[in-house]
């Protein structure tokens, strides 16, 4: 499997995305720069990782949407490429419309970096069919703007389409407003577009895919990816 990680200034979680996919999940990786008009070869996963894309100014994500690469991000993704954001990358899809919805400041109006819990809503995805379904999974968040928001018929949509693949919940799995570190409505952490084939995320799962950081739950995602295009090449 070939993996491309796209970098912008700012990116300061590519380097663990690299060694997570190169070096526990031994795919072929690539760092993609930001500026770059396309790929230099075609690539299975594109991941977009978190960090400070371009400072945060303005608005996260909101100028990395305009980047060269983003075109050819475009055309993968309708190709039905894997494309995976994670925090910041996940506020990038949304800037730049590959997902429903928009990331507001969290709701205390502090930055959060804590392990949480997160229930699995779907188990019918590319980024989760090697989870049982409402398994419980420890990892870590680390962000100002995590809130996601999206109006009522969008929020809709998303439950009527099983979109919804992360929620976060308490250590008995169940969905409180104790256990949103940011306020996103309906406790929502993650989701994917309607064909499934793209991934946004707040939690790091890169940072929870070896033992020694306290959890593998996150390897569980890289590992569905691998499941799923093993099983459709």
């Amino acid at each position: 499997m070939k993996a491309g990680i796209i970098v912008y200034p700012g990116s300061n979680c590519d380097a663990d995305a690299m060694h997570v996919c190169q070096e526990v999940m031994g795919f072929e990786t690539d760092y993609v720069w930001h500026a770059d008009r396309n790929f230099s070869k075609q690539y299975d996963l594109i991941l977009i990782p978190g960090g400070f894309s371009y400072g945060d100014y303005l608005r996260s994500g909101a100028i990395a949407r305009f980047a060269n690469i983003m075109e050819d991000v475009n055309k993968h993704a309708s190709r039905g490429g894997y494309v995976l954001g994670i925090c910041n990358g996940f506020q990038i899809l949304l800037e730049a419309g590959l997902l429903p919805g928009a990331m507001l400041r969290n709701n205390h109006l502090k930055f959060r970096c804590d392990h949480v819990n997160l229930r699995v809503e779907n188990i019918n995805t590319p980024f989760t069919n090697s989870i049982d379904k409402n398994k419980i999974l420890n990892i870590p968040i680390a962000h100002m703007d995590g809130n996601y928001f999206a109006d009522k018929e969008t929020i809709k949509k998303l439950n009527d389409n099983n979109q919804v693949i992360l929620r976060y919940v308490n250590k008995d799995g169940e969905v409180t407003k104790g256990a949103n570190p940011n306020g996103a409505i309906e406790n929502i952490a993650g989701i994917v577009n309607e064909s499934m084939n793209i991934c946004g995320m707040m939690p790091h799962p890169e940072r929870a895919a070896e033992s020694m950081l306290g959890s593998v739950d996150g390897k569980l995602i890289f590992d569905s990816i691998l499941k799923h295009w093993g099983d459709n090449k």
